[in-house]
């Protein structure tokens, strides 16, 4: 007999059928035993009844988590017994036959509320049964319908999606790189990406024009409460652009994905309002402003765009060094480009960059590209690296800045940030389906954990404790 959902057995009304899934809760009421079962669409109550004394006395075994196949009649619920609350809680299944397919140990941590009273050390612990709880699951399926949405957009206006490398070269792009040692090259390592950054530009050197991916990036950051080690991003590129262009794609994808899922959330402002970096900082202290009238209201979503950020400031260590705010491969505004090449007026050039800000979160950044290999030199030369450094980092950005790229622009969204927002999580360890802890460990796995010395011979390496 095919397999039934929970959530539509009302549609079988009279009819037997077959559920599977877990055990959620079981209720007995002397001669009568009642147990919910639970698949991915929901819970369905079924009906053991003493009469049949062979099937009542498996239905005693039963213990939560408990993987269960069971057959039945779908029945109508007495009035006084409709469970209002449920889709579904207007039918029963009064059981005939029952097969348990697996056996669970009592579960280490409940699931049957939202969970935020539990501990995350022991939820992520745990991952695989936290994730068996309502709000976990919706969030997950929000997740799947946000970025399918996404990616029909994006293909409908001709985007062409792209995978990019997971190991490549290590680059200097403002945080640490997760290195990743070669056992075929002894002393050589790759590093997994912080970005698609330098691919993207490389795929609008080959001519795709318009380019996205939902990217999985790496960041070896210090460890920060709502920080992880990898993380997910929209990463787009587009070719001969302005700025405009971009920050127009994006507010339009980000107004249709909102009002098509989640209509009962509120956009403060639209379009979204803009604010210079100076702005920002002069009238809210932050380059990512909480600019919501009622931050009472969990449905109010506030977006501002924060524009021309300064491209160079003084770096923390010494104030006679400039370093990039935001990354290496912005173009000025135009009317700065002079500056750039004549290396005059640094602290006061202002950046072709954008970011993009939600009720006090950034939820993206991104910016046109110097397109030709001279002014992306004028950058490095700024920021004080020599000639050789150049080319041992990015010699092969210079080569094909050098074939005939056009000009560029793009930006990256950071997914997790969205959907914590969007599903008003404190987190984004509640949208992602297996997290770090804010310490970047993963309890589940046990890992980061200790390499045996085989392994470390392999790629000629010596760990040392600090």
């Amino acid at each position: 007999m095919e397999r039934i959902l929970a959530h539509t057995i009302g549609a079988h009304e009279g009819k037997d059928i077959t559920l599977m899934g877990w055990v959620a809760v079981r209720r007995d009421h002397g001669k009568i035993i009642f147990i919910d079962v639970r698949d991915r669409s929901g819970i369905a109550q079924c009906v053991f009844v003493s009469s049949n004394a062979t099937l009542y006395a498996q239905a005693e075994t039963l213990r939560p988590e408990w993987v269960v196949a069971l057959t039945g009649t779908v029945s109508k619920r007495p009035e006084s017994m409709v469970n209002t609350d449920s889709t579904n809680g207007a039918w029963e299944v009064k059981v005939k036959t029952i097969d348990i397919l697996n056996k669970a140990e009592t579960p280490p941590i409940a699931i049957d509320n939202d969970g935020y009273e539990i501990g995350e050390e022991h939820r992520l612990t745990y991952r695989y049964i936290d994730l068996r709880r309502e709000r976990l699951q919706s969030n997950l399926r929000l997740r799947h319908e946000v970025i399918a949405f996404m990616r029909d957009y994006l293909n409908d206006k001709d985007f062409v999606e792209v995978e990019t490398p997971i190991i490549s070269k290590p680059t200097p792009e403002g945080a640490r790189d997760y290195l990743v040692p070669s056992r075929t090259y002894p002393g050589k390592s790759y590093a997994l990406p912080q970005s698609p950054q330098q691919y993207k530009q490389l795929l609008m050197t080959a001519g795709l024009e318009r380019y996205y991916q939902f990217a999985r990036c790496f960041r070896d950051e210090d460890t920060r409460g709502d920080r992880q080690p990898e993380f997910t991003q929209l990463d787009i590129e587009m070719s001969f652009v302005k700025q405009e262009d971009v920050m127009n794609l994006i507010e339009s994808l980000y107004i249709e994905t909102i009002t098509a899922l989640m209509p009962e959330k509120k956009i403060q402002q639209i379009p979204f309002p803009r604010l210079t970096y100076k702005e920002a900082m002069e009238k809210y202290g932050s380059d990512k402003p909480d600019i919501r009238e009622d931050k009472n209201d969990p449905h109010l979503l506030a977006f501002c765009w924060v524009i021309d950020f300064p491209f160079f400031e003084k770096t923390a260590d010494n104030d006679q060094k400039w370093t990039f705010t935001h990354n290496p491969f912005s173009a000025p505004k135009p009317e700065y480009h002079d500056d750039l090449m004549a290396e005059r007026n640094i602290g006061d050039i202002i950046a072709a960059q954008y970011d993009l800000a939600l009720n006090g979160y950034e939820v993206g950044g991104g910016g046109i590209r110097n397109h030709t290999r001279e002014a992306l030199r004028k950058v490095f030369n700024i920021i004080g690296y020599t000639n050789e450094e150049i080319e041992e980092n990015f010699g092969h950005m210079l080569k094909a800045l050098g074939s005939g790229t056009p000009p560029h622009g793009g930006i990256a969204m950071g997914i997790d940030r969205l959907l914590a927002i969007l599903a008003n999580e404190p987190n984004i360890r509640e949208v992602i389906a297996f997290p770090k802890t804010g310490d970047a460990r993963d309890l589940m796995m046990d890992a980061p954990s200790p390499l045996a010395k085989h392994q470390l011979d392999e790629v000629g390496l010596e760990l040392k404790k600090k």
